[in-house]
């Protein structure tokens, strides 16, 4: 809605079209004869409209066979929220948003008064990179109520790998260093078991889950155990759930998954 909201400011009449009730599409649909990424985006959204158009002629009149017709499973749900704003939202999906809006703003004389935010030399530039980063992303996935859990960060994701790796096979390919443990004796691997499930455990409330809120997190906080001995960085992080706040630290050692020879 934001990025519409800019894509209309002082839009000029003639691009917006003088019969059109809806702006963004005329102005999607000009620039798709010019621009060839902007009129791949034009044919996917006519398509999308005409799958939401037969989905309704579907749900109204033939109700039987939305079950048993295989077509109808294929059709894409689209809130009216999503349809309302259909032309960003699949230029956003398809992760040329961002390309779009660059050459709009390198040919705002063509669609935009010379007051228009767009047809500004600095803030028309600056929404243009703006876009790059949600353009960057995969909505592969809805929102639920556990989101917050179920897509982790990659940073996250980096650091299962490390812990997980601990268990792999020794002749795997690995690109990244698993956790280096030190069995000390023959039960090692019962210890290392139990070492490796408490690391996962810390990882896993790093970030937001269902249980616990990361409510601040901070690297290179120094610690030192003893008097006699130097300071160890680490990662400090506070986390709150629903009883009460948890202060947690970790050496970078372990973060990083280079444990190495250290006590």
């Amino acid at each position: 809605g934001v990025v519409e909201a800019c894509l209309l400011h002082m839009l000029k009449r003639r691009a917006a079209g003088f019969l059109r009730t809806d702006k963004v599409a005329a102005l999607f649909t000009k620039v798709g004869k010019t621009y060839a990424v902007a009129g791949d985006i034009c044919k996917k959204v006519q398509e999308l409209q005409q799958q939401v158009e037969s989905r309704k002629n579907q749900t109204n009149g033939q109700e039987p066979l939305k079950r048993q017709g295989s077509t109808t499973s294929k059709t894409p749900v689209l809130t009216p929220q999503a349809i309302k704003h259909i032309w960003v939202r699949t230029a956003l999906i398809e992760k040329v948003l961002d390309k779009i809006v660059q050459y709009i703003v390198d040919n705002c004389s063509k669609y935009y008064e010379k007051e228009a935010l767009l047809a500004d030399p600095v803030c028309g530039p600056i929404l243009a990179s703006l876009l790059v980063g949600p353009c960057a992303l995969e909505y592969t996935k809805l929102k639920t109520a556990d989101h917050y859990w179920t897509d982790p960060s990659a940073d996250e994701l980096v650091q299962r790998h490390r812990i997980h790796g601990v268990h792999g096979r020794q002749d795997s390919p690995s690109k990244r260093p698993a956790l280096g443990i030190r069995k000390r004796h023959s039960s090692g691997s019962t210890s290392e078991d139990r070492f490796a499930a408490s690391a996962r455990e810390y990882v896993e409330s790093l970030h937001q889950n269902s249980r616990t809120h990361l409510l601040y997190g901070k690297n290179n906080v120094l610690v030192q155990p003893k008097d006699d001995l130097e300071a160890i960085p680490g990662y400090l992080s506070l986390h709150q759930s629903a009883d009460n706040l948890t202060l947690k630290w970790t050496p970078n050692q372990l973060m990083n998954g280079t444990l190495g020879d250290s006590e």
